[in-house]
């Protein structure tokens, strides 16, 4: 579980508040969105829930390990794709020890539960920044810690990829009672697969709850500034819901969206 009271973080150089006073929790083997646009302090929320950063005020209690995957983490090195998913493992090997079948064995468990196991021996380098996201999210599966903290885990990725990394992530919650924490800039993704969000729409207005109140039409216009519909689909005999901003309806007075 993940429980976060009264917390707020002003930025250090002219103490402005990027959020105050901002409460919520995370159950066990909860998925949990946290949405908002640009500058809003999603991932300086998710810094400062995992003691990255330490906050103006209020605490966060964490029951457990936590895995986490940030926001385009560079790889210069030329390791093998299996040799960084092993070092999701280091919390559990003893100093001066090396990683041992069996962290070699859960790394390529996490690879496989990501269909991504063809990929062990290819050195990091080599992938596109798609690809090493997932390996980076391998390499927290493989930490095998009860909680998993996610920035943008599919910024970089394509639709087809962007599929398999949520259903990945809703498969494994549910599996392995996971308790899941990730932002993102795509409700249509928290809509797939939290079961509760946080719409961060300003230092003072954080509203949390579960994902049908929070995704609400009326919701996600005032937190992203322009009309939002949820349409309800079918998909192969199934009702499907998603997300579909009205662009060009926000438009600026006097700032055309395309020069002349």
């Amino acid at each position: 579980m993940i429980t976060v009271e009264g917390l707020s973080y002003h930025l250090p150089r002219d103490r402005c508040a990027v959020f105050r006073d901002l409460s919520f929790r995370v159950p066990d083997g909860a998925v949990f969105a946290i949405l908002g646009p640009n500058g809003r302090g999603k991932t300086t929320l998710l810094k400062t829930v995992l003691g990255l950063l330490r906050p103006s005020a209020g605490r966060v209690r964490i029951d457990g390990a936590t895995g986490y995957v940030p926001q385009g983490t560079h790889l210069p090195f030329p390791y093998s794709v299996l040799d960084i998913v092993v070092m999701g493992r280091a919390r559990g090997i003893a100093a001066f020890r090396s990683p041992g079948k069996a962290d070699y064995a859960a790394a390529r468990r996490a690879l496989d539960r990501l269909g991504f196991l063809g990929f062990a021996d290819r050195p990091v380098t080599e992938l596109s920044g798609g690809e090493r996201q997932m390996v980076l999210i391998a390499r927290a599966i493989a930490s095998e810690a009860p909680i998993l903290v996610l920035d943008e885990p599919t910024s970089a990725l394509d639709f087809r990829n962007q599929d398999r990394v949520l259903g990945a992530i809703a498969r494994i919650a549910r599996e392995d009672r996971l308790t899941v924490l990730f932002t993102t800039h795509y409700p249509q993704h928290a809509l797939h697969v939290a079961d509760t969000a946080l719409a961060m729409h300003g230092p003072a207005d954080a509203r949390a709850g579960p994902v049908a109140d929070i995704l609400s039409e009326a919701e996600l216009t005032d937190l992203y500034g322009l009309p939002i519909r949820v349409a309800r689909l079918d998909h192969a005999g199934r009702p499907v819901r998603t997300v579909a901003p009205v662009f060009g309806a926000a438009e600026p007075a006097g700032l055309p969206l395309v020069a002349p």
